[in-house]
């Protein structure tokens, strides 16, 4: 008796700050990479079938990207730090003000 049959992976590449094509919401995407791989007696052996999408954290829509626009945001997120939580998210961290300003406090408070 042989037994065979399939498998799929999920590899999250990256986060990026995408606008949504569904909602038109600037949000966090997250890039993903589907595996499906052949398996005999519940072995992965070779992959068959490789697929990229992007989903929207804000309201969850998919969209399937072609292996080089993949590979191009990719290479976005590394250039720009935002790789798998890495980097520092825009409008956090240490406050900045021009020298001779004090930081802190409230913004909008003059």
């Amino acid at each position: 008796m042989i037994i065979f049959g399939t498998k799929g992976y999920l590899y999250q590449l990256a986060i990026l700050t995408l606008v949504c094509g569904q909602c038109g919401n600037p949000a966090a995407h997250t890039l993903r990479k589907r595996v499906t791989k052949f398996t005999l007696f519940f072995v992965p052996l070779f992959p068959f079938s490789t697929k990229y999408g992007t989903q929207c954290t804000f309201c969850g829509a998919e969209h399937q990207v072609p292996k080089e626009q993949a590979d191009q945001l990719v290479a976005q997120a590394a250039g720009a730090g935002q790789g798998l939580g890495q980097g520092p998210v825009q409008g956090y961290g240490q406050p900045q003000g021009q020298p001779g300003q004090q930081s802190g406090g409230n913004p909008y408070q003059r």
